[in-house]
């Protein structure tokens, strides 16, 4: 447990520039607050003890605006930044090294049974507001921007954005970096400056067919 703590401080640390102390992080992160309710949680949990470990989970959720599910199975050296809103569900699997912002809802799609959440690998980075819905894996290295919703696997190493989610990088073996939501690529808006310059490519050619057309026709006359 002392090991978790530590490793909890010593991300919080690394990811958060704002961080300027280790009271600071007690007092103050909500984040750090949750996932070490949730490590609590989850070891009853997998004990079989009943109830408790439900009841430690809404008190998380009721202290921090976070609620993760006792049966989630989280890695090493989880961050949630800020972490208000974020839900987690009961079958959610999270690997190491892993960054979750505000609003991110790791959850299921229905009402089916067994697993029914995401599996996220390791060193995974989720924007703010994003969602990632259903028994799908999220390979290691990835990025999902702000406001994403993903409903299909995403392969490793690549990054995604859009409702639905889509690919839009994809890095080889290259190792993740920062995810900085100004550089991610717009799809949506590529395709719609993509159809602008065609319409006024059609409009030219349509243009210069009408001055060949009355020249030919005053020719005549």
């Amino acid at each position: 447990m002392f090991r978790a703590v530590r490793e909890q401080i010593e991300t919080i640390f690394r990811e958060d520039p704002a961080a300027k102390s280790v009271l600071e992080i007690f007092l103050c992160y909500p984040g750090f607050h949750a996932i070490l309710l949730h490590r609590l949680a989850h070891k009853m949990y997998g004990a079989g003890v009943p109830l408790i470990p439900r009841v430690i989970s809404q008190f998380s959720r009721f202290l921090t605006g976070i609620e993760i599910h006792p049966g989630a199975s989280i890695g090493r050296r989880f961050f949630i930044d800020h972490g208000s809103g974020v839900v987690i569900g009961e079958t959610t699997e999270i690997g190491d090294d892993c960054l979750l912002y505000q609003g991110v809802t790791l959850g299921g799609t229905g009402n089916e049974k067994g697993k029914r959440h995401p599996t996220l690998g390791n060193r995974v980075v989720v924007g703010t507001g994003a969602k990632i819905l259903g028994s799908i894996r999220i390979g290691d290295d990835v990025k999902i921007g702000a406001g994403s919703v993903v409903v299909h696997p995403v392969p490793d190493h690549s990054t995604v954005v859009g409702i639905p989610g889509r690919v839009v990088r994809a890095r080889g073996t290259e190792p993740i970096e920062a995810l900085e939501h100004g550089n991610l690529p717009d799809p949506e808006g590529q395709e719609i400056e993509e159809l602008k310059q065609r319409v006024a490519d059609l409009e030219a050619q349509l243009r210069f067919l009408a001055e060949r057309l009355e020249l030919e026709t005053s020719r005549k006359l």
